[in-house]
């Protein structure tokens, strides 16, 4: 394509699309602080715009295209689906692909979560799960039980009910008057340990702050809510699994709901299909969106026990979970993920990943090394360190740079992370961190 037509791709996008997450202004082309990108198509681990450029996608596009774009068995799957049903409501109806998903997520699980309740993106299975939470104690007679805890730099969505348990500031401040109050306890983020501490002692610390917590609001808790291992939108917070551990105990000595967020930690990410295994525990609600489709299609659901269900199941209408979206169970979306558990179980991908982890790990050592980095940390395919003495614009400055290095790599902040694909090969894993380690010394130097 031209350059004159990639251009005005960009002036219509501008004109008529609100992109997420963004300041508008640095998309302006008076300003140009941040490049708008239009993209033609993707192949593989790459995305490619209207001119021919490409950009490995480094971030797998928000941390949900698990294999790659165009991934021609998840394209079959979808392709077949089309011929057979597209849609219909979940109330009243249910269909093979939603039936199939249901049953394969509980195996996962070793059945110990056997109902799944579905939506389409994060922040709602967020808000299901809190609703279900406070529904399940008001049913079980304890209607006391309404207050939910979070962690510190927590991250949950930004719907409102998500955004209540979230510690993010910048997203948070702005619509505080519209927020019910949450508790706040200690991050087990194995950046804060004190010298001479493991990051089991941090975790051994933060956890005393939730029993503290427990033990005096205890009875009026509904549930504590977790992104287990890795606290992804606050700059890859890493923990300890044994903080898990201790959380768990802790909810069953005080009768209080445990809540993983696994959207963006599950499906492979953190080295176990879910991260919470890593641990040897299960909550009592699990959210999982993003990969489970694979990145192809908005899918969220939120996973539970049988003691949980049957606090709804009765005669009453008022006691059960009114809770509805018009695309709860999409049968595009559920093949989708089927697709995405097949390539799971046909391609041993958590053994594979275990060795493409190590290879990247070990391409990525002059970074860990660099004077500027502090913090070089990995869990799975998750990779991220922070720039030390990096100036405010860091991120923006990274962004672009790494776009000019064919890298599309969005900071956090002071926070560089990579969390790609789980295809890239030997060739694709070289260029990532060489570019990577390339970017952050252009950005430091200027």
């Amino acid at each position: 394509m031209e350059p004159n037509k990639q251009n005005d791709w960009v002036a219509r996008s501008l004109r008529s699309v609100w992109h997420p997450c963004t300041q508008m202004q640095h998309h302006a082309a008076q300003n140009n602080a941040m490049p708008l990108i239009p993209v033609s198509h993707g192949r593989g681990a790459w995305l490619y715009d209207h001119e021919g450029r490409r950009y490995l996608d480094a971030i797998s596009s928000w941390w949900v295209n698990l294999f790659g774009h165009a991934n021609p068995r998840i394209n079959a799957a979808l392709k077949d689906q089309l011929d057979k049903l597209e849609h219909a409501m979940l109330a009243g109806f249910t269909h093979e692909p939603v039936i199939q998903l249901s049953e394969q997520l509980s195996a996962l699980t070793d059945h110990q979560l056997g109902h799944t309740f579905y939506a389409s993106d994060g922040a709602s299975a967020v808000e299901i799960a809190l609703k279900m939470s406070f529904h399940a104690w008001r049913n079980s007679g304890r209607a006391d039980k309404q207050e939910f805890v979070c962690l510190q730099g927590s991250y949950h969505g930004e719907t409102i009910g998500a955004l209540a348990v979230t510690d993010v500031a910048l997203f948070k401040d702005a619509y505080g008057p519209l927020l019910r109050a949450s508790q706040t306890v200690l991050s087990p983020d194995a950046r804060n340990a004190q010298e001479g501490e493991t990051a089991q002692d941090v975790a051994r610390r933060a956890a005393a702050d939730v029993a503290r917590l427990f033990a005096e609001r205890g009875d009026k808790i509904a549930a504590i809510i977790i992104e287990p291992l890795v606290q992804c939108a606050t700059g890859m917070a890493m923990h300890d699994p044994l903080y898990l551990t201790l959380v768990r105990e802790l909810c069953d000595r005080h009768q209080v709901h445990l809540i993983l967020d696994e959207i963006a930690v599950g499906c492979g990410r953190t080295g176990s299909f879910f991260a919470c295994q890593q641990a040897g525990i299960w909550p009592d609600f699990l959210c999982l969106s993003k990969g489970i489709s694979g990145g192809y299609l908005p899918l969220s659901l939120v996973m539970t026990r049988e003691d949980i269900y049957q606090a709804f199941y009765s005669t009453d209408v008022t006691r059960g979970f009114l809770h509805s979206h018009s695309y709860t169970g999409n049968p595009l979306a559920c093949r989708a993920a089927l697709a995405t558990l097949q390539i799971f179980q046909d391609d041993d991908v958590l053994a594979t990943n275990r060795v493409r982890a190590a290879k990247m790990t070990q391409a990525l050592a002059p970074l860990a090394r660099h004077d500027k980095v502090r913090h070089f940390r990995q869990r799975g395919m998750i990779w991220a360190f922070d720039a030390i003495d990096a100036a405010p614009d860091f991120s923006r400055r990274f962004f672009t740079t790494a776009l000019e290095h064919e890298l599309l790599v969005r900071p956090i902040g002071s926070t560089v992370y990579l969390m790609p694909p789980y295809i890239l090969d030997d060739g694709e894993i070289a260029t990532l961190a060489a570019g990577t380690l390339a970017v952050f010394n252009q950005v430091m130097a200027g």
